[in-house]
C-alpha cells in the first residue's frame, strides 16, 4: 500500500510563489484579491508535493505521454486556454450585456484547470503507477480528480473546485457552470487544434488519425 501523506512536502516559500506567478503572468488579471492569492497558492500547494519546482517544468502534454508539444511546457497550454476563454467571455459579454460570466473565475478557473497535473506527472507517481498498474491503477487518480483536491485544500471557492473536477471528461456526468462550461469549451478542443496546427510531436500522428486531423507542416 502506498500512503500518500507519507510523502515529505517541500515547504511551500516565497520563491515557489514568484515562480507560479512568473510561469501564469495572467494571474495578475485576477481583480480579487483573495482569489488571486489563492490561485498562486495553489499551484505553490501542488508542486510542493511533487519533483516539479515550476509549473514550466511540467511536460506539455495532455495526458501523460499523450499528445507532447513539440515545444512548450504545461504552462503553455494553461496560458493559452485561459487566453481563448477569457475571449469568449468578453465577446458574449461586449456583445450581450445583460449576460452575467464571472471574468474572475474565468481567469482563475483557465490557470487552474489542470492543477491536478502537476501529481499525474510526477516522475515518481509515474513509475509506481507504471510498476503495477493492477496496486492502484494508472493514475490512481486522474489530474481533474487530484485538482479539484488541491482547490477545496488552499480554500478556494467552489466555483473554482467545480472547473477542475469538471473541465475534462470527468463533468460529462455533471451540469456544468457557465464558467466550466467555458473553460471546457476552450480546453477541449486545444490539442487536436495543436495538433492540426503541426505542433504535437510525431508519436502523436496515431492518435490525431483517429480524430480525422492532418497535421498541416509548420513554417520553416
Amino acid at each position: 500500500m502506498h500512503f500518500t501523506d507519507r510523502r515529505e512536502r517541500r515547504p511551500i516559500t516565497q520563491g515557489l510563489r514568484d515562480g507560479v506567478l512568473e510561469d501564469l503572468p495572467e494571474i495578475a488579471l485576477i481583480a480579487q484579491e483573495e482569489l488571486r492569492a489563492k490561485t498562486i497558492e495553489a499551484w505553490a500547494y501542488a508542486l510542493s508535493g511533487t519533483g516539479f519546482d515550476r509549473i514550466d517544468d511540467i511536460p506539455g502534454e495532455a495526458n501523460p505521454g499523450m499528445l507532447r508539444l513539440r515545444r512548450g511546457s504545461q504552462a503553455v497550454h494553461l496560458r493559452s486556454v485561459t487566453r481563448i476563454a477569457l475571449a469568449i467571455a468578453d465577446d458574449f459579454a461586449a456583445t450581450f450585456p445583460e449576460a452575467r460570466i464571472e471574468r474572475d473565475i474565468v481567469i482563475a478557473g483557465g490557470l487552474l484547470h489542470d492543477v491536478g497535473k502537476a501529481w499525474e506527472f510526477d516522475p515518481e507517481n509515474l513509475a509506481r503507477w507504471r510498476a503495477d498498474p493492477s496496486q492502484a491503477g494508472l493514475p490512481a487518480l486522474r489530474h481533474p480528480v487530484y485538482g479539484a483536491h488541491i482547490c477545496l485544500a488552499v480554500g478556494l471557492p467552489e466555483e473554482i473546485v467545480h472547473i477542475a473536477l469538471s473541465h475534462s471528461h470527468e463533468g460529462d456526468f455533471q451540469q456544468r457552470s457557465l464558467e466550466a462550461l467555458i473553460i471546457h469549451r476552450a480546453d477541449h478542443p486545444w490539442w487536436s487544434i495543436a495538433g492540426a496546427c503541426g505542433l504535437l510531436d510525431a508519436e502523436s500522428g496515431v492518435i490525431l488519425a483517429t480524430r480525422k486531423i492532418t497535421p498541416r507542416a509548420p513554417r520553416g
